[in-house]
């Protein structure tokens, strides 16, 4: 018989213990994920509103994109991590706020996948969704800007705070 309190005190002394590999991991992870907004935004959004691709990856940047959109669910495994530990310590907005950024990733990714986007944009597929919900996949794709940038900034200070200790 597993207790959860026990288990979970245990989990959360862990991850403060390691906070800095475990933050760090996190946003690094999620950094990644520029490289799918940068495909998306130049490759996609661009060429819908005009008519021209600024970046058509060659066939191993796909393979590439490939394995950075596989990082994308660790990466919000990961990150959430981070702001539930946050709000473990107390509530602010802040972290409810980037934590639904994040969280909203998951419909993102398992009901408006990049597919249904690219067939809405190049008409190569039929598909009963509506255009509209594309764009509204793209937004909740941007909405995880804030949160790498705030990510990456946590770890770099942490990282630079621990290196000070030494």
């Amino acid at each position: 018989d597993i207790d959860y309190n026990t288990t979970m005190n245990k989990f959360w002394a862990w991850y403060e213990k390691h906070y800095t590999l475990n933050l760090s991991v996190a946003a690094g992870l999620f950094f990644l994920q520029l490289i799918h907004l940068y495909w998306l935004t130049t490759h996609v959004v661009i060429h819908k509103l005009v008519g021209v691709s600024l970046w058509d990856p060659t066939s191993v940047l796909q393979y590439l994109l490939i394995v950075v959109d596989y990082t994308e669910i660790p990466a919000i495994i990961t990150t959430s991590l981070v702001y539930i530990n946050e709000l473990r310590k107390g509530f602010k907005f802040k972290p409810l706020l980037y934590l639904l950024f994040l969280d909203i990733q998951l419909l993102h990714i398992f009901w408006i996948t990049d597919e249904f986007v690219l067939e809405q944009f190049t008409q190569r597929a039929e598909t009963i969704l509506p255009l509209w919900l594309a764009w509204i996949a793209i937004m909740i794709d941007y909405l995880e800007l804030p949160v790498i940038f705030e990510t990456v900034a946590k770890a770099l200070k942490e990282i630079r705070n621990k290196l000070r200790l030494y």
